[in-house]
């Protein structure tokens, strides 16, 4: 895959990606991984459909609200010291939380002078980001999140409903720069105020860990804050010392070297 397509699987974690490729296996009604490589190899779409599943996408809007709302109390304050902000939603997914973060900072009278990029590896979500429509369904969970997180609004304000479907209303997309980047293959290619990336470095092995972190250090501006998932952490990498903890329990660190 890597050497025909250039999708570089082959540092995430073992245990994933082992149960990931038999949940296709058993999805193309084959037997075999031997049967499953031929086809990917010549099969364009069963590639894609193997990356898909690969790569996991969960996500929300406001997902973990306690995050956004010690973001809103503690890392607020010292945007309003800068006159431009950059940050980083590195595998953004279908956009969800990128969205939350342009609410959050609209609420606060910052985004106007945000620029938020949202990067992924798979086009298909990119293009799903982009477009900010969800299901309707989802809006009663994301309410719920969105007052947990302090919001200071009405969140049905946010979007427009029709048939079973929400739309984020279009000024939301106003500051944001959607493009494709691989964490695993990909350098730097700006530096940011805040990079957040939850979620993403649970499915790589060690070796990789450490590569993303040199990335994320490498893009982060001194006294830039680093955003991880809640199972993720940079107690254990090189890096360590060069963050301080800025709320320890939600796994968010400010790089002081």
């Amino acid at each position: 895959m890597y050497r025909l397509y250039g999708y570089d699987f082959r540092h995430y974690a073992y245990p994933t990606l082992r149960r990931r490729i038999w949940h296709r296996i058993y999805g193309e009604r084959l037997e075999t991984v031997s049967e499953l490589q031929s086809r990917v190899l010549h099969d364009r779409s069963c590639m894609e459909r193997l990356v898909s599943d690969l790569v996991i996408h969960v996500t929300e809007m406001f997902r973990d609200p306690g995050l956004f709302a010690s973001f809103r109390k503690h890392v607020v304050p010292v945007l309003r010291n800068l006159p431009a902000i950059r940050i980083w939603h590195a595998g953004c997914s279908t956009g969800e939380e990128v969205y939350s973060m342009a609410i959050l900072l609209h609420e606060e009278g910052l985004y106007e002078r945000t620029t938020l990029y949202a990067t992924d590896m798979n086009e298909d979500v990119l293009a799903r980001a982009e477009q900010g429509i969800y299901p309707l369904t989802k809006m009663r969970d994301y309410t719920k999140n969105y007052i947990q997180a302090g919001g200071t609004d009405a969140f049905s304000r946010y979007y427009t409903t029709s048939e079973d479907a929400a739309a984020l209303h279009p000024f939301l997309r106003k500051n944001i720069v959607f493009a494709q980047h691989n964490l695993v293959t990909d350098r730097s290619f700006n530096q940011f105020h805040i990079i957040l990336c939850r979620n993403v470095l649970i499915y790589f092995n060690s070796e990789l860990q450490s590569r993303v972190h040199d990335l994320m250090y490498e893009s982060l501006y001194k006294s830039g804050i680093l955003v991880l998932g809640d199972k993720e952490t940079i107690t254990f990498t090189k890096h360590a010392p060069e963050y301080e903890a800025v709320i320890p329990h939600e796994k968010m660190y400010r790089k002081i070297k």
